[in-house]
């Protein structure tokens, strides 16, 4: 699976607009996936902050992944309009029957594929080689644009995990 993302981002947003991450549990169908973008386009289209209109993006990548991104290079976005992504997501959730808020699901990328796997799990998962130092990591803790396009996907030692596998790697 190609996983390039970078082309797909808006060139004329700043590096530091705000990005925000919602991980599915499970693979959007196609059908879901075109409906989705649908979706995706009209919150887009009636993102507003203040009355004003955001400037934003947003995008299902690797059929898994929802993607907003709001340059608010000149007009602040306010933490309702914030919220409102989070109410979107929550909106979805319902519709398509995922899970879109749950954070202890961590994803790698293991054997070409994304394979989602419980925080509960990583000590299993290391101790088996299921996933190592070099497995890529979807780190949906990124928050703005540059760090999106430069460490989204990241070997695990380059994450927050690593001091994890380290310390579970020495017990």
């Amino acid at each position: 699976m190609n996983f390039e993302y970078q082309h797909l981002i808006p060139e004329d947003f700043h590096p530091n607009s705000k990005v925000f991450i919602y991980q599915s549990n499970r693979l959007l169908m196609m059908s879901e996936a075109l409906q989705l973008e649908e979706l995706l386009e009209n919150f887009v289209r009636d993102w507003e902050s203040h009355g004003a209109a955001v400037k934003g993006y947003a995008n299902l990548l690797f059929g898994q992944f929802i993607v907003f991104i709001a340059d608010d290079t000149d007009a602040k976005i306010c933490g309702r309009s914030i919220d409102s992504v989070a109410r979107f997501a929550q909106e979805l959730e319902k519709q398509f029957s995922i899970s879109l808020l749950d954070r202890h699901s961590l994803a790698f990328v293991v054997k070409d594929k994304i394979q989602l796997l419980p925080l509960s799990q990583l000590k299993y998962s290391i101790e088996n080689n299921f996933i190592s130092s070099e497995t890529l990591y979807f780190n949906n803790l990124v928050t703005d644009k540059q760090s999106f396009l430069t460490n989204w996907i990241i070997p695990i030692k380059q994450s927050w995990l690593a001091s994890r596998i380290a310390s579970l790697q020495t017990v």
